[in-house]
């Protein structure tokens, strides 16, 4: 598949658009708060398209379609109708993110249970940062190659200059700027598609006449498809990684206040049960369209099933609309590529350098090493992707699923429980942690005998357990749901 001059020059001037954001948003931080956390001032507009692009990636809308057409049929859309749901029920705790004027994950845990469990969720959370940035400029690089045609090594270096420039000059400013751009050129982007797919295919009728029974089923279609325990596992999973994720609650901690933070989170939602949809239903047309032989599997067999949104585009869409197409679908990777990067900087900043290697360290300098770090991230990122060294970001991104297992409830119930005390969060962060590495690295998912799809859901339980026995065995010597107070930086 080769893109034409036109689509690639509306992707470029889209990927200079962005670094322009990064440096307007420049000017506008005066401090590391503003910096780490927006100066707290995004209202809930602003805080819906952030939360929504930061979650809804290039690559996950590219699946989809590739589910629509692989046999989950239209339950596909529950991939992505799940953070919907994951969002209104964190819309019930979104003020007490808030309130707790923290500005990363682990200084909530530092000020709530002190500098060793502050320590230890910093490691946790920065590691599949790491990961997560690396592993999302592979994903935007893949497709950037495959849609446009250019060398995959060329695409990492273009993609990891103009996501970390843009991130290091702005901060959260510039992060929730571009989301806002990227969350409408995915959603606008796709929904401009489908009249495109539809005519096409003759029609919405013609579609319905070409393929299986029960495709248009939300549960339990003919084939592969989502059930009841699939859409449960899938939300516990998404409200997990969300709250403790730093890449997704740092735009519950930027909120100008806790209503902006809960509203924001509903409209979030809502973005998420619409766009579910849209690459749903494309799959499905794409599904229709190779039954009825106009296309066939040899025809997107170079670049892989998960590209026939683009091998589409470029068969039906007029090149400025395929451009605009192209520029979302690499937009949405870019979304999530800086916000991890962010994250990273920001935990290693204000948890670890600020904490245990100077001190005495101010605002602006706190601002300078979270950018210093976001470069050397993304340096380190770049070389992993341009190697593509699956091994190390397998290990990174395994940390992604031990970071939510052990800290949820420490994080979450500590915020109402008073008993809730330092013992019982250690317990849980082990408990759970060696819980997911069991069921994944040495008994291959089997539980007692059953196959466990997601490990993050038997290391929840296992870490509640233990955090609320040890909280209750060893209480804490002050019962409150206070943090306590450090120097706002």
């Amino acid at each position: 598949m080769q893109a034409n001059l036109t689509v690639i020059v509306i992707v470029v001037a889209y990927m200079l658009f962005m670094l322009w954001i990064g440096w307007y948003s420049s000017t506008k931080v005066k401090s590391n708060a503003d910096f780490m956390v927006a100066g707290r001032r995004l209202g809930p507009l602003m805080m819906a398209g952030t939360l929504a692009a930061t979650e809804i990636g290039g690559g996950s809308s590219l699946g989809v379609v590739q589910n629509g057409m692989s046999g989950f049929g239209l339950s596909a859309s529950w991939y992505i109708a799940t953070m919907g749901l994951a969002f209104i029920i964190l819309s019930f705790i979104a003020p007490k993110f808030r309130i707790s004027e923290v500005k990363t994950v682990p200084e909530y845990f530092r000020r709530r249970y002190g500098q060793t469990c502050g320590f230890i969720t910093s490691i946790i959370m920065l590691l599949p940062l790491i990961g997560l940035t690396a592993g999302q400029i592979i994903a935007s690089a893949v497709i950037c190659s495959t849609m446009l045609g250019i060398s995959y090594k060329t695409a990492v270096i273009v993609i990891s200059v103009i996501i970390t420039l843009y991130s290091v000059m702005g901060g959260l400013w510039s992060v929730t700027m571009t989301d806002n751009v990227q969350v409408f050129l995915i959603v606008a982007g796709m929904i401009i598609a489908i009249p495109f797919a539809l005519n096409f295919a003759g029609g919405w009728d013609a579609v319905v006449a070409n393929i299986p029974e029960g495709t248009l089923k939300l549960l339990d279609g003919p084939g592969k498809s989502y059930g009841v325990m699939d859409i449960i596992s899938l939300t516990v999973m998404y409200v997990a990684t969300f709250s403790v994720g730093q890449e997704a609650v740092s735009r519950f901690y930027a909120a100008k206040d806790a209503t902006a933070a809960k509203v924001g989170a509903w409209w979030a939602a809502l973005i998420n049960f619409i766009y579910a949809f849209i690459p749903t239903i494309l799959g499905i047309i794409m599904l229709a369209l190779i039954n009825m032989g106009k296309f066939s599997a040899s025809d997107f067999a170079s670049v892989g099933a998960r590209y026939a949104l683009p091998v589409l585009a470029m068969e039906v869409m007029p090149s400025m609309i395929c451009g605009f197409l192209f520029a979302g679908i690499i937009s949405a990777t870019m979304s999530s590529a800086d916000s991890d990067l962010l994250g990273a900087g920001s935990i290693f900043a204000n948890d670890i350098y600020k904490q245990f290697i100077r001190k005495s360290a101010g605002s602006k300098e706190v601002m300078h090493v979270t950018q210093i770090t976001m470069i050397l991230v993304g340096i380190a990122s770049m070389f992993i992707a341009l190697y593509n060294t699956q091994s190390i970001v397998s290990i990174l991104m395994f940390s992604f699923t031990l970071r939510a297992s052990g800290s949820l409830f420490p994080y979450i119930l500590g915020m109402y429980w008073k008993g809730s005390s330092k013992a019982g969060t250690i317990a849980s962060l082990i408990s759970g942690t060696v819980m997911v590495v069991y069921l994944e690295q040495y008994s291959g998912g089997n539980l007692f005998g059953m196959h466990i799809n997601q490990p993050i859901i038997p290391g929840l339980v296992v870490a509640f357990v233990f955090f609320i026995v040890f909280s209750i065995v060893m209480p804490p010597k002050v019962r409150t749901t206070d943090l306590a107070v450090e120097e706002d930086i």
